[in-house]
């Protein structure tokens, strides 16, 4: 059975993404085809990425002393699913620092997208759809949008709209797909 990291990607402190996460948790917990675990990155403390090297060329040799621990976490992984906010029109510096940290420890693994923004978050899921790209991380079709408008009262608490679990199972169900599909590659 394959293991699937649900990873936050804000790092503020009056953030709303938490509970939107361990709303993913709590429907992925109710699924019995992979193991599902919360992987928040604002417990990691990373600071702006400055390695010397870049983690392409590196090899896991990191001189942050942050990025062991994250790159430990994340090696765990067959899949992830990135819960994002959208600042700007595109992902939060605090998650795209946490995808550019590592290399190796994403390639060849799955992930889906839950997003959520003033216009769906559609922006930022087609941005981690081309930053994931690189570090080789098949991002699965199906993607959870969320209104600030309507699946969150005063835009601060989260009420998803019901018809959003059957988009995040359908799209749970692609990650597992693709998660084992890809142990395949990782070999």
């Amino acid at each position: 059975m394959g293991k699937i990291g649900i990873i936050t990607g804000s790092t503020r402190d009056s953030r709303v993404n938490l509970n939107v996460a361990e709303w993913v948790k709590s429907i992925a917990d109710k699924r019995t085809d992979a193991e599902y675990e919360l992987v928040d990155i604002k417990d990691y403390n990373l600071p702006r990425f400055n390695e010397s090297i870049p983690p392409i060329m590196s090899g896991g040799n990191y001189e942050t002393p942050e990025a062991k621990p994250w790159s430990q976490k994340i090696s765990e992984f067959d899949g992830f699913v990135f819960v994002s906010p959208e600042y700007n029109k595109s992902v939060s510096s605090g998650l795209k620092d946490a995808i550019d940290y590592l290399y190796v420890e994403w390639n060849h693994k799955a992930a889906g997208v839950v997003s959520y923004g003033s216009t769906l978050g559609v922006t930022v899921t087609n941005d981690l759809r081309l930053i994931l790209s690189v570090p080789k991380v098949a991002v699965v079709g199906p993607s959870v949008n969320m209104s600030l408008f309507t699946d969150f009262q005063d835009m601060t608490k989260f009420n998803p709209a019901p018809h959003h679990e059957e988009v995040l199972n359908k799209m749970l169900d692609e990650v597992v797909a693709w998660s084992n599909a890809l142990k395949t590659v990782r070999r």
